[in-house]
Parts: structure tokens; sequence; C-alpha cells
């Protein structure tokens, strides 16, 4: 998720156009864990863009075919569960656990599930001058990542959750309200709220309802 007000110059646009982020505006100060910040100015405040949309999109449809192959292998699956791996992500154990429970309990079309073995997206931390971001290769091989320094600026349950919505298939919506999870950084570092308004819920079952029974018909 990136800031809403700047936009990314045209070079380091080309350099994102796979990383959708959760990046606001830059800080400098150092982690709570003792590992030191990237440097302010190489924070990228961004402008929501074709590339990061497609993303988005993208992240979703590898997520669904993922999910989709295993429910051909195993018809008598009756539950649509996405599984995550959350290892590598240690010192954010407790935003994920809190994030995916605020989407297990907004949605009931697709669940989200951690476990060790047919994984659909990884949870990753550490420091990036894009700030938090979802990324995908477009094949069922996806990660969130949540950067030590945007963390410390923002609510880290916000953003873990609002990045997790993209794998979920929600984009960005820099411009919304508070109240609107996808609207990221655009309200500000004031705002506090980790929850999916009912819109968004409402998109989150839809997409999966339809993604998965299409992604269904393909391989079928």
């Amino acid at each position: 998720m990136r800031h809403p007000k700047s936009a990314l110059s045209a070079a380091l646009s080309i350099g994102i156009a796979f990383a959708t982020a959760f990046a606001f505006a830059p800080t400098a100060s150092a982690s709570a864990t003792g590992t030191e910040a990237a440097p302010a100015a190489s924070y990228a405040a961004y402008e929501g863009s074709k590339e990061e949309a497609a993303n988005n999109k993208a992240f979703f449809d590898a997520v669904v075919k993922s999910v989709a192959e295993k429910r051909a292998a195993n018809p008598g699956i009756q539950a649509v569960t996405v599984v995550y791996n959350a290892s590598a992500a240690p010192r954010f154990a407790s935003q994920i656990a809190a994030s995916t429970s605020i989407w297990n309990s907004a949605v009931s079309n697709v669940k989200l599930q951690a476990g060790t073995s047919g994984v659909d997206f990884t949870y990753r931390e550490g420091n990036d001058s894009r700030g938090s971001y979802a990324s995908t290769n477009g094949h069922g091989s996806g990660y969130i990542f949540l950067d030590y320094a945007q963390n410390q600026q923002y609510n880290s349950t916000r953003v873990t959750a609002h990045e997790t919505g993209h794998v979920l298939g929600l984009p960005d919506h820099y411009t919304g309200p508070c109240s609107e999870l996808m609207s990221g950084g655009g309200p500000g570092t004031s705002c506090q709220n980790a929850q999916p308004n009912a819109a968004e819920r409402s998109r989150v079952n839809t997409l999966w309802a339809n993604g998965l029974a299409a992604a269904l018909a393909k391989i079928s």
C-alpha cells in the first residue's frame, strides 16, 4: 500500500511493476527490534498505477488457481481454504494472527489457515524501500512482505490486514475513508481501523464464489 499523494518516478515504476505495496510517507527511524531502517530518501511515495492494480489481480488469480488445483485433486474437500506460512515473519506473528482472524470472521466463502504443506502464499519481514507489499510471479507463488519501519509508523495490524486483502482479491483504494481497509495509508497515520467494511466483505465473498468456480471449470 503506497502513499496516495505523490507520483513515483517512471524508472522506479518499472522496477516495481510486479509488487503492490502498502507504502506510506517515508520514515527513517530504526525498527523496534533494533534493525536499522532504510533511509527516508529511499522510500517511494506512490500513486496507484495500472501495474500495481494488475499485480493485485495476478496475486488473487494465482491463489485461486492454487486452491482450485488442490480441490480438483481432492474432490471431497468442501471448505475453500487458503493456506499460508508465516514462519519467515516471526516478529509479526501477532499481527498476522490478528489479520487472518479478522478476515475469517468477516467472510464466509473462503478461510485463511496457517500450515506448512499445500501453502498458497507466505509472509516475510525485513527492510524495504517500498514499504510493505504483496507480490506474486503469477504462477501460484506469492508472498506478503512486512516492512519494519513502516509498521512502526502505521497501525501494524491494519497494514497486515490490508495486504492480506490483496490475496483475497481486493484492490487498493487510497482515496477511501479510514473505515475502508483498502484505503491503506490514505487516511493518514492516525487511522487505526483494521476491519474491512461491508462492501469489502461482500466483494471478497463474491470474488471467491465466482473466481473459484471459474478456475475449477478450467481445470475439469
